[in-house]
């Protein structure tokens, strides 16, 4: 049995989440203690409980301790199963974030898997849809993960109601990556959206970033603008960005409109955000390393990237692998950068 502190480092439902992936794909039964011991809210809320339920049902599990506010829950992995399944987190809870947390089980199921995800699509704390879709998904690629993501419907806080397909298949062992300098940015591209608000919000969105990035330098800019009306669904606006630099990597950014924000504001925010990511001169930006440092951890042979920026977030996740995978991680730091270097464990398929 795995024991972890739910309170380590940022304390937050990153460690929920990271423990239960990482159960499901070593096999081994964890228990996870003062779960978000570091938020106000401490415990288990809507949005981790459907993290865990699903991840649940793909491997069997025999679960204790899994309701609303819990601070303790056991977790008992079976057999990895793959296929299709619909799961509905009932609130604007993350639909990222859930995918998040069992993509790395589906990846190492048995067979592959089509997964229906309801609940929001483009909320606070957690990554956009489009940032998931183009920026995280794409990195796992390079990992060996065959993964997609479809939008179907956007959702906002606070009726949810977004839908997202999730489509994993199996792979045998991830392979391992070095990426730690980007090359030059060959073109910036983006999605800016706005649902159930005027079409002109997500177009300013779009204007006011690329007038932004074509300021700093960046020439070969493309954001498409998507103007929505889902019948029901809260409104919500949002952009994300990322360059394209034909290296392992996309290097993202993005913003969230609110009522306090002009259009103009969340489009310069997101480019202002990509333009800082970019001036490191790494690989990846600090979000995505927090992203794929169970990757890292659970690859054969040697990893390393460079990031922009080492978050309290990779940290964390950098401890929790070791709590599982015994994999063997080394810092390096550079004019404000980091690198990260994991030799992976190796963790193979059982069911293949």
């Amino acid at each position: 049995m795995v024991m972890v502190d739910g309170a380590y480092g940022e304390g937050g439902g990153q460690i929920l989440r990271g423990a239960v992936a990482l159960s499901c794909v070593t096999g081994k039964s964890v228990t996870v203690f003062n779960i978000r011991g570091r938020r106000p809210k401490p415990g288990i809320q809507p949005q981790h409980l459907m993290g865990i339920e699903a991840a649940a049902a793909i491997s069997g599990a025999e679960v204790e301790g899994a309701e609303i506010e819990s601070l303790d829950l056991t977790f008992r992995p079976r057999e990895l199963r793959g296929g299709g399944r619909t799961f509905d987190i009932k609130t604007a809870g993350s639909v990222t974030l859930v995918a998040q947390t069992i993509i790395p089980p589906l990846a190492f199921a048995d067979r592959p898997s089509e997964v229906r995800i309801i609940g929001g699509t483009d909320v606070p704390w957690s990554p956009p849809a489009d940032y998931f879709r183009h920026v995280f998904i794409p990195a796992i690629r390079a990992f060996g993960v065959d993964a997609s993501m479809e939008v179907k419907r956007r959702g906002h806080y606070p009726r949810g109601g977004g839908e997202v397909v999730l489509r994993v298949s199996p792979v045998r062992a991830l392979s391992p990556v070095r990426s730690i300098e980007r090359a030059m940015v060959q073109a910036v591209r983006g999605v800016s959206f706005c649902t159930n608000l005027p079409s002109h919000v997500a177009s300013r969105q779009a204007a006011s970033a690329e007038r932004i990035l074509k300021a700093g330098g960046y020439a070969n800019v493309r954001i498409a603008s998507e103007a929505l009306s889902e019948a029901g669904g809260s409104p919500g606006s949002g952009i994300t960005l990322w360059a394209e630099t034909g290296g392992t990597f996309r290097v993202g950014a993005d913003a969230m409109g609110a009522r306090e924000k002009r259009a103009e504001e969340v489009g310069a925010e997101a480019a202002n955000k990509l333009i800082g990511e970019l001036q490191s001169g790494m690989a990846c930006d600090r979000h995505l390393a927090d992203m794929i440092i169970i990757y890292m951890a659970l690859a054969e042979g040697n990893s390393e990237v460079g990031v922009s920026s080492l978050t309290m977030h990779a940290r964390t996740m950098i401890w929790l692998t070791k709590l599982f995978t015994g994999a063997q991680w080394a810092e390096g730091a550079t004019a404000g950068a980091a690198t990260i270097a994991a030799k992976g464990a190796g963790v193979r398929n059982r069911s293949l």
